[in-house]
C-alpha cells in the first residue's frame, strides 16, 4: 500500500485545485444577540425600531420652546413660568409635546418661586436626541457575513433585535494517527510521542471559527483508519488526519483516502509542508497533515483556513507586511517554496531579522517567531545585510522594543526575558544562539543589541576584551560581566566511562558532541586539545554540532553522545552528572551607543539586583559575584 508522492504542487495552485473541487456546505441557525459575540451572520439584519423611539434630551436642563427664547441676552435676561415656558428634564427623558430645544442646567438659574432665568436664545433642536438618531427602524444594522463584534451586539439590541441568524459554526473532526502517538497526560515512555498536535491544530480551528472535535488516537492500521475517517465523515463537515500523509510504509492516508473518496493531489512544493493529502470524501473535504509539527500547523493555515473562511464568507485575513535587514544569510534550495521563521528586533534605526532553527519538528521555532520569511521557489536565499520583506506574527509597535541578543547560549538570558516583562512588559528579549564569536560580530555589525560571550585567551588569561579588540579595533564597546560559571564534562548518571579528563575521550574513543564553530565552549574544548597534545582527529565525534547546552545535554541523556562539554543547569535538566572543569566568565558585549539607552540601563537594574541574584546562582554552577562590573 505504499505511495510514492504524486505532485510536488505549487502552494497557491494546489489550494486553488482545492477550493475549485470541494467546499463546506452552509448551514444556518438563530441564537440569542447576547450570545452571538464572533458569531458570523447568515443573512442582512434591519431594525424594527428606532432608537431613540422618541424625542429625547441630550442634557440635563430644562425643556424650552425654542421661538419663545429668542429675545433673551445677557442684556434682557428672560424669565420662564414651570410648565408653561419649560419643564425640568434628565437626559433621556422625552421630550414634552411642543417643546423642540433643551438648555442645560449650567446655563439656568432657577429663582425660588420656580421661575428659570436664562441668557442666551435656545436654537431649535439643540440638546435634543432626534427619533432614529441611533438606529431607524427599517435600516440595515448589519449584513450577511459579518463577524459581529461588541458594539454590533448593541446595536441589534437597539434596533429590537433579540435574536440573530448566524452560520453554524463549521464542524470539523481532527483525527490523530500513529502506533507511536499517546495522549499527552500519559506517561512517556521510549518510543512514545506525546499527541500536542492535536491541541494545537483544534485551537487554531476553533480561532478561525470552526466547531472542533479530537477523535481517539488511531494506530498505522489502514482498516482502523478507514473506520475512524468514514464515522468522521458521517458527522463532519471537515475531516483533518494528523500524520501518516507522507510516503513511508506505515503512511495509510492516502490509500484509505482513495479506497473511499477522492486525492487530489499528494505533495506540495514547499519546505516545510510538502507532504500535505487534499482530498474528498462523501462529498466532503478530507486534509491529510504531515505529521511534523511545524509542516502540520503551516498546512493547515495554508488550506483549512481558506476553505473556513469560505464557508464564513469572509476575507482572509492579511498579515502586515515589514521590510527588515537580514542579521544572517539564509540559504535555501530551487523547487520549493520556503518559510523560515524570524526573530525580529530594532538595532540603531532599522529592524534587524535573524532566522530560527529552521527543522519540521521544531515547534519553538514557532513560539519565538516574530514574523515569517516567504523565499521563492525559484530562490537560493538571501545574503546577510539583504533587505527582505517578511510577514508578521507580532504588531509592529511590539518590535520596537524587542531586544535582539546574539552570540553565546545561556539560562541566564531566559531568566533576564522574564525580569524584563516583569519591570517593563512592553520590553522583550529574542535571542540567537550563533557562538561567541558570531555575536561579537553581530554587535560590530549593528545586528544586535548585545552578545553574550566567553572566550578565553590563552596568551593572556584573559576572557573576551581580547578577542572584541581584536575583530572590533575601531568599534567603541563595552563588556559587562553578567556571570562566572562552571564549565564541565556532561556524562550519564554515574559518570559510567570515568571521564576525569580530556585524555579520557581520546583514550576511550567516547562518542562527544561537540559545539558549534565560533562558540567559546568550542573554542575552550579545543585549548584543552592543544593543551594535552590531542588533535580534533582524535575525538569521536569533535565534527557533530549542536548550538545550545541544553541540546548537548540531550544528545548525551538520549545516548547518542557519552560526553558533552556545558554547563551545570544543562545536565540537571536532564538528570546527568556533571564534572566540573574550569570556571569561566560570561560577559555582556554592546556598543557604546546600547549602553547609554534606556532599555541597557534598564538590564544593568536587573542583573545587579540582589533577588535576580540568588535566583541565577540557585540554577547551580554560576556565580554573580561581578555582575554589571565593566570589563
Amino acid at each position: 500500500m505504499r505511495k510514492i508522492y504524486l505532485s510536488n504542487t505549487p502552494r497557491q495552485e494546489a489550494l486553488e485545485i482545492f477550493l475549485s473541487k470541494t467546499s463546506i456546505s452552509r448551514r444556518t441557525e438563530t441564537k440569542p444577540v447576547s450570545e452571538a459575540l464572533g458569531r458570523v451572520t447568515a443573512e442582512p439584519v434591519f431594525a424594527r425600531y428606532s432608537m431613540p423611539g422618541y424625542h429625547s434630551a441630550a442634557m440635563d436642563g430644562i425643556a424650552v420652546k425654542a421661538e419663545e427664547t429668542f429675545r433673551a441676552s445677557d442684556q434682557n435676561p428672560l424669565l420662564l413660568e414651570p410648565e408653561a415656558g419649560y419643564y425640568n428634564i434628565n437626559t433621556g427623558s422625552p421630550l414634552p409635546e411642543s417643546f423642540d430645544a433643551v438648555i442645560k442646567i449650567e446655563d439656568i438659574h432657577l429663582y425660588e418661586d420656580g421661575k428659570a432665568e436664562i441668557l442666551a436664545p435656545a436654537t431649535p433642536w439643540q440638546h435634543v436626541r432626534a427619533v432614529g438618531e441611533d438606529v431607524v427602524a427599517g435600516e440595515l444594522i448589519v449584513s450577511a457575513f459579518h463577524c459581529l463584534k461588541p458594539a454590533d451586539l448593541g446595536a441589534l439590541l437597539a434596533g429590537g433585535i433579540t435574536e440573530v441568524p448566524l452560520l453554524v459554526k463549521p464542524k470539523v473532526a481532527i483525527i490523530p494517527s500513529g502506533s507511536e502517538i499517546v495522549r499527552a497526560e500519559n506517561i512517556r515512555e521510549k518510543g512514545s510521542i506525546p499527541d500536542f498536535n492535536s491541541t494545537v491544530i483544534a485551537s487554531y480551528l476553533a480561532e478561525w471559527g470552526a466547531a472542533v472535535e479530537i477523535m481517539e488516537i488511531v494506530p498505522d492500521d489502514p482498516g482502523k483508519i478507514e473506520k475512524a475517517l468514514t464515522a468522521a465523515l458521517e458527522k463532519f463537515d471537515l475531516v483533518i488526519i494528523n500524520a501518516g500523509s507522507s510516503a513511508g510504509e506505515k503512511d495509510y492516508t492516502f490509500p484509505v483516502l482513495e479506497n473511499i473518496g477522492r486525492v487530489f493531489l499528494h505533495g506540495v512544493a514547499t519546505r516545510p509542508g510538502k507532504p500535505t493529502i487534499l482530498g474528498e470524501a462523501k462529498g466532503k473535504p478530507v486534509i491529510g497533515l504531515p505529521g511534523y509539527p511545524v509542516s502540520a500547523y503551516m498546512s493547515l493555515e495554508w488550506f483549512a483556513r481558506p476553505l473556513i473562511y469560505s464557508y464564513l464568507g469572509l476575507p482572509l485575513p492579511q498579515r502586515e507586511k515589514l521590510s527588515v535587514t537580514l542579521g544572517r544569510r539564509v540559504v535555501s534550495e530551487l523547487g520549493a517554496e520556503e518559510f523560515v521563521r524570524m526573530s525580529v528586533g530594532y538595532v540603531n534605526d532599522r529592524f534587524i531579522a535573524n532566522p530560527l532553527a529552521r527543522g519540521a519538528g521544531v515547534t519553538m521555532s514557532l513560539v519565538r517567531a516574530d514574523g515569517l520569511l516567504v523565499i521563492p521557489a525559484n530562490s537560493l536565499g538571501f545574503e546577510q545585510d539583504e533587505k527582505v520583506e517578511i510577514e508578521l506574527y507580532r504588531p509592529l509597535g511590539e518590535l520596537h522594543r524587542n531586544l535582539l541578543a546574539a552570540g553565546s547560549h545561556d539560562l541566564i538570558l531566559d531568566l533576564l526575558n522574564t525580569a524584563l516583562k516583569e519591570k517593563a512588559p512592553d520590553v522583550s528579549l529574542s535571542s540567537s544562539h550563533m557562538g561567541s564569536m558570531g555575536g561579537i560580530t553581530a554587535v560590530g555589525r549593528n545586528q544586535a543589541h548585545f552578545a553574550g560571550v566567553h572566550l578565553f585567551d590563552p596568551e593572556t588569561g584573559d576572557y573576551n576584551r581580547p578577542y572584541v579588540d581584536k575583530m572590533l579595533p575601531r568599534a567603541s564597546t563595552r563588556l559587562i560581566t553578567l556571570a562566572y560559571r562552571m564549565q564541565g564534562w556532561i556524562v550519564a548518571k554515574g559518570n559510567p566511562e570515568q571521564v576525569e579528563g580530556i585524555k579520557d575521550l581520546a583514550k576511550n574513543k567516547l562518542s562527544f558532541i561537540n559545539r558549534q564553530k565560533g562558540a567559546g565552549t568550542r573554542i575552550l574544548f579545543d585549548y584543552l586539545l592543544e593543551k594535552d597534545g590531542l588533535s580534533p582527529s582524535e575525538i569521536y565525534g569533535y565534527e557533530r554540532e549542536e548550538h545550545t547546552h541544553l541540546n548537548v545535554a540531550a544528545s548525551v541523556a538520549a545516548g547518542t553522545a557519552q560526553v558533552g562539554l556545558g554547563i551545570l543547569p544543562a545536565a540537571r535538566a536532564f538528570d546527568l552528572d556533571f564534572i566540573p572543569l574550569v570556571e569561566e566568565r560570561y560577559d555582556l558585549l554592546m556598543s557604546e551607543d546600547f549602553y547609554n539607552s534606556a532599555e541597557a540601563k534598564l538590564l544593568l537594574s536587573i542583573i545587579t539586583d540582589g533577588n535576580f541574584k540568588k535566583q541565577v546562582e540557585a540554577l547551580g554552577g554560576y556565580s554573580m559575584r561581578d555582575a554589571g562590573k565593566g570589563q
